[in-house]
């Protein structure tokens, strides 16, 4: 028994509760305190049937798009660069002083050729307090979508520094995007207690099920408007974005805040 899939399960189950409306009330005031979530955007917490609609609450108020390359969610920048070569294979940093091979988290989603003028890196983390949903950072289009199948482990800094290429073990979503400068790919880690990964343009990508296998599902003219939400996370997770070079010129820190809308490349 995998304990990180099925404790994610149930702790997912739990959350979808709607519990009598005092209790729940109670529940949702306890879990934005505690974790001091900024609720100024979003609908008041007495309106939210239960965790679930509490963690994927939707904006009650529209963010400014900023122009250029936008970031697709809230949360933090834990790192961002250029990827390196080592024995003719790229790899990122998670964190500071641990790296992962950028084939291995893209599985089965690029082509060889692809890869070869190098690439660079962004590394968003979406802790319990941020909003889950997820959008397009441009207008684009998505070539396909690869299920990786794999553990969850929590993807909190803590863990990053304790199990090696954390990002390539866990179950996670690829995004093959195009637009008017090259490719780039959205991967969508799962994490512990993250209930499901939801995408908006296909509901068949089911996350967290009893999928024993990866695949990867092409699309014809799937074209997505910037800023358009393609899904959202059951709770918070990471996103990694993976572009070939010269697409985008990142003037990012990490430890950075970040929020959906605002520009992060010309």
């Amino acid at each position: 028994m995998n304990f990180s899939r099925e404790s994610s399960k149930i702790f997912g189950l739990i959350a979808k509760i709607k519990f009598p409306k005092v209790i729940q009330q109670q529940i949702n005031s306890f879990y934005v305190n505690y974790f001091k979530i900024d609720m100024s955007e979003f609908k008041d917490i007495t309106e939210y049937k239960s965790l679930n609609d509490l963690f994927t609450r939707t904006l009650q108020i529209p963010r400014k798009i900023e122009d250029g390359f936008i970031s697709p969610s809230d949360g933090k920048i834990l790192q961002c660069g250029s990827a390196f070569l080592a024995d003719e294979e790229h790899f990122a940093f998670s964190i500071k002083g641990h790296t992962y091979s950028v084939a291995e988290l893209l599985k089965d989603s690029f082509e060889e050729n692809e890869l070869k003028n190098g690439l660079d890196y962004i590394n968003i983390y979406l802790s319990p307090k941020d909003y889950h949903r997820y959008h397009s950072p441009c207008d684009m289009q998505i070539l396909s979508a690869t299920y990786t199948r794999g553990v969850l482990y929590s993807v909190n800094e803590k863990h990053l520094e304790c199990i090696s290429a954390l990002y390539t073990k866990n179950e996670r979503v690829s995004l093959k995007c195009q637009n008017e400068k090259g490719i780039f790919w959205l991967v969508f880690i799962g994490a512990q207690n993250v209930g499901k990964m939801r995408f908006n343009f296909d509901s068949s990508i089911q996350t967290n099920a009893k999928t024993s296998f990866n695949f990867t599902k092409k699309y014809d003219n799937l074209n997505i408007k910037k800023a358009e939400e393609l899904g959202h996370f059951e709770l918070g997770s990471t996103i990694v974005l993976i572009s070939q070079k010269g697409l985008l010129n990142l003037n990012l820190k990490v430890e950075q805040g970040i929020k959906f809308g605002e520009k992060i490349s010309d």
